[in-house]
């Protein structure tokens, strides 16, 4: 949930102040109960602006609470510059709010403050009405959750292991444009490094996990030559390698190229990209770590953003094939789906039970386990930032994971590459519109839907955002 600091501004002038002070606290107070219902931690300047040295005051106050969202209250009329002087104090995402009482002219206050931050280029979030009506306070849960995801990019570290792979424009951002447009720093490290910690890591933990794992998935499918036991504690050191990274470099999110060095002479990297997705391993439940395939930049950007909102691991997937006939898409990569989308259980054993480790195939001839399982059903969102002539944007589109009989899903799943993890996927989008438009091949998804919240963080952030099923 978002910190959010709040703040009520009213009228300059003392005798209007003190008649419409009472009103104007008492608006706030249900405000920031409403918020805090919702499990919003709210910190709140506790008496009305009505002055130009109160706002700068009420600004440095709320500005010292390192707050996600900064919520300026207008339930009267009130004196446009005192939001611009609380504005220009604070930093991050800033919103503004007004009842709708027609006694009191707070949204003629809103619209006045909300001009001024216009013309002075703060950008800036708005929502108004009624906090007992449910729908506005759902209104402002979306902007404190897009606030949040935006805040929580601000000083944050990508770790990016290895460089650009495969000739992939699309996988490599400018680390220039991601500081001063997000706030997120890049950490360049090398592949070796991977290959150095995995050779030196315990190999009794090591083969802990792969019991783990041969315990509860539906079955580790050894061959002798591209997947045998060695080859599975490899990958297992090589995900325990990273946690140290992510751990000891102090990364929020990471990307590993993988393709081809490491997935042709050490292993791929399917098992260490899904146990890092996921919210569990062989040691319990944990926060999940972002980790994006092939260094991806942009899709791990657009990861860190769903995740935030949702609060669950994200697909990261190809938009490998469109079946016409069903209209329906595969959504399929080289095994890094976390494996919590095969049954999306809060128990890890649900999960692992849908999941299948397959050798590898000809495209990794170092060999190792793909994670093979097909995604539960549900309704997604689906999204991704990338960039038109230098410029973010962030395409997405609702939808939906589906599943058919068992035989067409087999189908389904040996017309493309089967050892590979699958989601069948329904878009609210025109397939000729989505393969005409969309920026990447890559694409990723969260459950329920949050392009409400995806538009206001590209608001925020700067970004342009389109609707493809619009």
């Amino acid at each position: 949930m978002a910190r959010i600091a709040l703040v009520t501004v009213s009228d300059g002038r003392t005798s209007v102040y003190s008649e419409i002070r009472d009103f104007a606290s008492g608006a706030q107070e249900r405000v920031a109960n409403a918020l805090r219902h919702i499990g919003h931690e709210v910190a709140v300047v506790a008496d009305p602006v009505g002055s130009n040295r109160e706002a700068v005051d009420a600004g440095r106050q709320l500005a010292a609470t390192s707050p996600d969202l900064t919520l300026v209250n207008i339930p009267v009329w009130a004196f446009p510059h005192f939001t611009v002087l609380i504005a220009g104090e604070t930093r991050g995402p800033l919103a503004l709010f007004s009842n709708v009482d027609p006694k009191y002219p707070g949204m003629v206050g809103m619209l006045a403050a909300g001009g001024a931050l216009d013309q002075l280029g703060r950008p800036h979030l708005r929502a108004w009405g009624d906090v007992a009506d449910e729908s506005v306070v759902a209104r402002l849960d979306g902007l404190a959750r897009a606030a949040s995801a935006v805040s929580q990019l601000r000083g944050s570290t990508f770790g990016r292991v290895g460089g650009r792979p495969m000739g992939m424009y699309t996988a490599v951002s400018s680390s220039d444009q991601w500081m001063t447009q997000f706030g997120i720093d890049v950490e360049e490290i090398d592949q070796f490094e991977l290959v150095r910690r995995a050779e030196a890591a315990d190999p009794v933990e090591a083969r802990r996990g792969r019991t783990w794992l041969e315990e509860r998935v539906a079955g580790v499918h050894y061959d002798g030559v591209r997947l045998t036991p060695e080859l599975l504690e490899r990958q297992l050191r090589v995900y325990m390698a990273m946690r140290d990274l992510i751990e000891e470099r102090n990364l929020d999110f990471c990307g590993i190229k993988g393709q081809p060095e490491l997935t042709d002479h050490y292993c791929t990297m399917d098992v260490a990209e899904a146990l890092l997705n996921d919210p569990y391993d062989w040691n319990g439940a944990r926060a999940p770590v972002v980790c994006s395939t092939e260094a991806d930049m942009d899709g791990a950007l657009t990861m860190e953003v769903l995740m935030s909102l949702s609060g669950t691991p994200v697909l990261f997937a190809d938009l490998r094939c469109h079946h016409a006939d069903l209209d329906v898409w595969d959504l399929c990569n080289s095994g890094q789906h976390a494996t919590w989308f095969a049954n999306r259980s809060d128990t890890p054993e649900d999960n692992l039970a849908g999941v299948s480790l397959f050798p590898e195939e000809f495209y990794f001839p170092a060999g190792g386990a793909s994670v093979h399982h097909l995604a539960s059903p549900g309704e997604m969102t689906f999204a991704r930032f990338s960039r038109l002539d230098g410029k973010y944007r962030l395409q997405a589109m609702k939808g939906r994971f589906v599943r058919y009989d068992d035989e067409t899903n087999e189908r389904l799943m040996r017309a493309s590459t089967y050892v590979w993890p699958h989601a069948f996927a329904e878009f609210d989008a025109r397939s000729d519109a989505v393969l005409a438009r969309y920026g990447s091949n890559h694409i990723h998804a969260v459950p329920g839907d949050r392009l409400g919240e995806l538009e206001l963080v590209c608001q925020l952030l700067d970004a342009d955002f389109e609707d493809l099923g619009a």
